[in-house]
This record gives structure tokens, sequence and C-alpha cells, in this order.
């Protein structure tokens, strides 16, 4: 069951920093490949070394989240970003919303940052920040559907199944992800969680704020 798209009749606006932000991930992506581990290793966000230098770690914070370990990866996180992430945008506006998608990423990596102190796993990925999406996604489009690709037909599925099945998947490969090596890297499940429930908070602050839109 693949999402292919949802329902945009009601959308007024067009979804730039959406756009802006899959094609920093892609880009980054590619940047990171190019660099390899070393890559990885510098601009991941590190707990440990986080806390023993926050000021010189700050900018992983950012660069961790547009960072992705593979190209399913990749690609699962700008499928739904570039699904719900207009709709949202269209809500919040352009400003507004890259203020939101940064915030919950933010608070994705110091979700997990509070349950991994000592942790020197390298974290990485827009699925804190896409989480968040998907949270506020939940509360302003509460009906809402979603064209699914179930074998060689599309039919429509109720957002709030699809989106939960992304959470129940993040959730599954997060456990999977408690299990790696320092060396190996991963992503937590607390990020996904952190995220998810900054979105459905931040939502009350910036759907009300229409003067954000630019």
């Amino acid at each position: 069951m693949l999402p292919i798209g949802d329902d945009d009749t009601a959308r007024r606006t067009v979804p730039l920093v959406t756009y802006a932000l899959i094609a920093l991930n892609i880009l980054f992506f590619f940047v990171e490949q190019s660099g390899g581990d070393a890559f990885v290793g510098r601009w991941a966000f590190v707990p440990r070394r986080f806390l023993a230098n926050p000021s010189g770690d700050m900018p992983t914070l950012f660069t961790s989240m547009f960072m992705h370990a593979g190209w399913l990866h990749l690609g699962g996180n700008m499928l739904y970003l570039w699904i719900f992430g207009d709709n949202v945008e269209d809500r919040f506006g352009h400003i507004g919303f890259a203020i939101f998608y940064l915030l919950c990423g933010l608070a994705a990596s110091f979700a997990q940052l509070a349950f991994s102190l000592g942790s020197s796993v390298p974290n990485l990925g827009a699925s804190g920040a896409i989480a968040g999406v998907l949270g506020a996604y939940i509360l302003l489009f509460p009906q809402g559907s979603v064209r699914v690709l179930q074998g060689q037909q599309v039919v429509q599925v109720p957002a709030l199944i699809v989106i939960g099945l992304w959470i129940l998947l993040q959730f599954f490969s997060g456990i999977g992800a408690l299990s790696t090596t320092a060396e190996s890297g991963g992503v937590a499940y607390m990020a996904h969680i952190g995220g998810f429930l900054a979105g459905l908070v931040l939502t009350f602050v910036f759907r009300g704020s229409r003067t954000a839109q630019a």
C-alpha cells in the first residue's frame, strides 16, 4: 500500500517551502554520500558529543535533520513530506511552516537526547520533523483522505490510517535502531515521538497566525 497523494483542491498557495525542503534533503543526501562515514560522523547529531560541547556541536542539531541513512529512508520521508507538507504549509504560511518544521526537528533531537544522554550513536534523518508535520495534519485535516496505490488500482484511504502506518513503521524501525552499535549508527524512536508531540502542540500556535504567510 503506497500513498501517492492527497486532496489539494482547497490549497490556496504554492508550497514553496515544502518543495525547498525536499530539494535540500535530496541535495544534502548526495553530499552525504560523497562524504562517506567521515561526513556522517561530523554532521550527524551525537548525544554524548553534544553534551560535551553544546556550542561547538550546535550546527548538528540542524544538519542532522537533512541527513538520511539510505535511499529508502530518504524516499519514504520525502514522499510523506510531499503529500502532507503542502497542506500544512498552506495553513501556516510559508515562513510559519519553515519555523514549525525546524522546531519539530529540534524537538525530535532533544527528545532523543533526553533518553540517550551517554550515547555515541549518530542520529540523523528528517523523520522527527516530518512526524511533526503529520501531527499537524491530523489536527488540521481530521477528515482528510489519501490516494493509495494498492496492487494495480488507486483507492482512497483515510489519512489517519496512512499516517498511523507511518508511525508504526517508524516506531518499529526505531526499536531496531536501539540495538545498533555506536559504529553503525541509527535513528531512535524517541525522536519520532518527540517530533510528533511537538507538532501536535505547535499546531495550536501556528494555525492561528496568518500574518506569517508570505
